[in-house]
């Protein structure tokens, strides 16, 4: 079965910053818009950031200018660095990848902003 492998996550004080990072099989992250999501409790999944095969890059305007997010594609891995972290960051952050051919979705990692 096709997987995202995602690492990265834990725990923060408010003002800290973590790293995440997906690694997708080749063929799919060639193809591929590479995003993460995030779903906190009691709440729908919403788009975090954005990156497209063609460079295309936006963000939830609620993390502009604290998230960054960028593709390796000598790696086949999508990173997502999030600065100046606050306690509503927190959330299950999920790597998808989306291209004409399949959807697929990383299992979830936990990020936790202590204020």
């Amino acid at each position: 079965q096709v997987q995202l492998v995602e690492s990265g996550g834990g725990f923060a004080q408010a003002g800290g910053s973590l790293r995440l990072s997906c690694v997708a099989p080749r063929p799919i992250f060639s193809l591929s818009t590479m995003s993460w999501y995030r779903q906190a409790p009691g709440k729908q999944r919403e788009l975090v950031a954005f990156a497209t095969v063609g460079g295309t890059i936006d963000y939830l305007t609620a993390v502009r200018g604290r998230f960054t997010i960028s593709r390796d594609d000598a790696k086949n891995t999508v990173n997502l660095q999030m600065n100046s972290l606050k306690p509503e960051d927190t959330a299950v952050y999920y790597c998808n990848s989306r291209s004409a051919q399949e959807t697929l979705w990383g299992q979830g990692t936990q990020v936790t902003v202590s204020s």
